[in-house]
């Protein structure tokens, strides 16, 4: 996204002699994303745009010139995309897959080819791009921290053969190993445990309370009632407790991948 549709954005709001604050307070948004719409790095959402349209009287200007999405992810998913860029902090738990965030280009590829019905290769790229520029969040060395906690279905269900499971295993092994996330892993032995019926993203921001995401077949659920909020942390807390420490996690990490054909 060009600096234009920021920049005309920030212009109507000083012209309306709003601070960010003021204007993020007014349409029901974060001071944040107000900022991070006026440098270029966000789009809003049409139902953002619709609001800040109605705050600023600018009829549907925001909403008409909203730049052209190059993002093709699930419509109940896009919200989720947009809160993760926000987030200071995020923990995820995986089912049976690695979480988006954590996939290697072709861990993602194998993922997404299993669609069904079968989508058209360009489809299928954009899913892929978008997937891929997710995990640009984590280029930055501090924020958003990030916890992974993994069913070790996610290390025994091959996805896209031996040598991409390897490579996707030591791919956490290596995120971990600087610092960047923390693993751990939930072992079989472990039976039921409170997670064990969907995947979970719980995510925190400097200027809004916590949510939460919980996602099944074809659905998705953003969760902002704070006692269903408080709820899932919970449960998060509780399976993690009898998660393997970060160490144990990372041993049992390097012997899968070394099962799997890894020798480096």
């Amino acid at each position: 996204m060009g600096r234009t549709y920021g920049d005309w954005l920030k212009a109507q709001r000083e012209a309306a002699g709003m601070t960010q604050e003021q204007l993020a307070e007014a349409a029901i948004m974060t001071r944040t994303h107000i900022a991070h719409i006026e440098a270029g790095r966000r789009v809003p959402s049409p139902e953002d745009a619709r609001r800040l349209d109605m705050t600023l009287g600018t009829k549907d200007a925001l909403t008409n010139f909203l730049p052209k999405k190059e993002v093709e992810v699930a419509d109940y998913f896009e919200a989720v995309r947009i809160f993760e860029q926000q987030a200071v902090m995020i923990r995820e738990f995986g089912l049976s897959y690695v979480p988006g965030l954590l996939q290697t280009d072709r861990y993602a590829h194998a993922v997404l080819s299993q669609a069904f019905p079968p989508v058209s290769e360009e489809t299928q790229a954009k899913r892929l791009a978008t997937r891929l520029e997710r995990r640009k969040i984590l280029d930055d060395p501090v924020t958003p921290i990030l916890w992974a906690l993994l069913d070790e279905a996610v290390l025994r269900r091959p996805v896209g053969g031996e040598d991409v499971m390897a490579e996707q295993i030591m791919h956490l092994v290596r995120l971990a190993e600087t610092g960047r996330i923390r693993v751990h892993l939930l072992p079989f032995a472990v039976g039921p445990h409170p997670l064990a019926q969907s995947m979970l993203k719980l995510m925190w921001f400097e200027d809004q309370p916590p949510l939460a995401y919980c996602e099944g077949v074809y659905v998705g659920m953003v969760h902002d009632s704070p006692s269903v909020v408080r709820e899932l942390q919970t449960s998060y807390d509780l399976a993690l407790s009898d998660a393997l420490p970060l160490k144990a996690s990372l041993a049992l990490l390097r012997a899968t991948a070394k099962d799997y054909g890894h020798h480096g």
